[in-house]
């Protein structure tokens, strides 16, 4: 049984982890809205924008399971400064030598680091705000994470509109950026913002003492015989693909849907294309605080296959709609996807019996679904139409509602009977 590490606990360590979850998804979700002017400023087809977002998702395929051995060697610490000087190096190496190739590289650097955090960061917040507090935390930070992945759109909205833009830089940051990035490449100005970010970040962090965590036997990552065993379970490969097609199709409407909407409709990806990718995670959080409430009133199946029907109903009409109804439809889709990953993740944990730390470790390397499917999207839509390409996501969509089917798990989510005093099934969740 865990000793209680009261020492470490702390409200400063708390928000400061709960920032990091800020940064983590203000970083990632932007890629969807800068799309069209990475693919215009660098004259890219669309299987060469489809390398954007694998270049950055593919670092979690590679360093979710490494990460975990490295934090349990070199401790939390260490590694959250790793991360963010690889987010900074990321950054400044593109906001200084701004070419397809070097954003390659970035982007590929900046995921690692964001993938290394993804691995600190639970069990610190668990440590950081106490047990018992844990859960309530861990909800904060998700919805932290959702107004992250809002605001960061609208954040490529202001850089471009302001540095060589039609509304003009002015004095203060914009004035300074506007020195620093080339006419024709405005929206470079957001890897100027992120550095600065992940420069501030270093410095917190460094004046920072952290207490030392004592990861619980489902955090731990395990031995290399674990994974072997882990992977030779086909409940493990099945939820791992799980993952693989909800991060591919969250990425796969995100990261394209700017595009379709200029392609097809003729709005202004800089503004309208970019409100509509900050109103799918927007949505999305909103989605989540709903999914919180059905998950005590119905068995989280159920709410898995509704959520998704609905989704593939919402990703049609964005798909073959008219042009008001498509620019709505597809932030609909993140409202109806709020609820998968964490319900696969609840089933998928919930459905071994053990070695739950490598497990997650290798659920989370799943995310690199999210560029497998965008290389796939976009080599199928130089071949044939970016709107038959985007059938893709009816296939992953497909197989996350089979999930609601096949899933047997071993403990079931605590639902609450209306009518009655108790509630049925056993108390479940990781």
């Amino acid at each position: 049984m865990e000793k209680s590490n009261t020492s470490g606990r702390s409200y400063f360590k708390v928000g400061l982890v709960i920032l990091i979850f800020f940064v983590i998804s203000f970083f990632t979700n932007i890629l969807g809205a800068l799309n069209p002017s990475v693919s215009d400023s660098f004259s890219l087809s669309k299987t060469m924008a489809g390398f954007l977002p694998f270049s950055f998702f593919i670092a979690y395929g590679i360093m979710s399971i490494p990460s975990g051995f490295l934090v349990e060697k070199y401790r939390e610490k260490k590694m959250l400064m790793a991360a963010f000087l690889l987010s900074l190096l990321g950054a400044l190496l593109f906001a200084f030598l701004p070419g397809f190739r070097v954003y390659v590289i970035s982007l590929f650097t900046i995921g690692a680091g964001m993938a290394m955090l993804q691995v600190i960061i639970n069990p610190l917040l668990r440590v950081a705000g106490g047990e018992e507090n844990y859960a309530f935390f861990s909800v904060m930070a998700q919805l932290v994470f959702g107004l992250a992945s809002f605001v960061s759109p609208k954040m490529y909205s202001w850089v471009v509109l302001h540095i060589h833009g039609e509304e003009g830089a002015g004095n203060g940051l914009a004035g300074v950026l506007e020195q620093l990035v080339p006419p024709d490449l405005s929206w470079v100005g957001v890897y100027w913002i992120f550095a600065i970010i992940s420069l501030a970040m270093v410095l917190l962090i460094l004046s920072t003492r952290f207490p030392r965590v004592e990861l619980k036997e489902d955090e731990k990552v395990g031995t290399a015989q674990i994974y072997r065993e882990l992977f030779r379970n086909r409940t493990v490969i099945l939820f791992f693909l799980g993952i693989f097609t909800y991060v591919g199709t969250e990425q796969g409407v995100s990261y394209w849907m700017s595009r379709f909407l200029f392609d097809y409709h003729a709005y202004d990806y800089e503004t309208t294309g970019a409100n509509a990718v900050a109103n799918f995670w927007g949505l999305m959080t909103v989605g989540g605080i709903l999914g919180l409430l059905l998950l005590k009133l119905f068995d989280s199946k159920r709410v898995l296959m509704w959520f998704t029907l609905i989704s593939i109903l919402s990703l049609g009409l964005g798909l073959f709609g008219p042009r008001s109804v498509s620019l709505y439809a597809f932030p609909a889709v993140g409202f109806f996807m709020s609820v998968m990953y964490p319900i696969i993740i609840s089933l998928a944990l919930n459905s071994v019996d053990r070695h739950h730390g490598a497990f997650a470790g290798i659920l989370m390397t799943g995310i690199m679904g999210g560029a497998v499917v965008q290389v796939l999207i976009g080599g199928l839509a130089d071949v044939t139409t970016l709107r038959v390409a985007m059938l893709v996501n009816f296939v992953t969509l497909g197989y996350i509602l089979s999930i609601s089917i096949w899933a047997r798990p071993l403990v079931k989510n605590k639902v609450i009977k209306l009518g009655r005093k108790k509630a049925a099934g056993s108390a479940g969740g990781h």
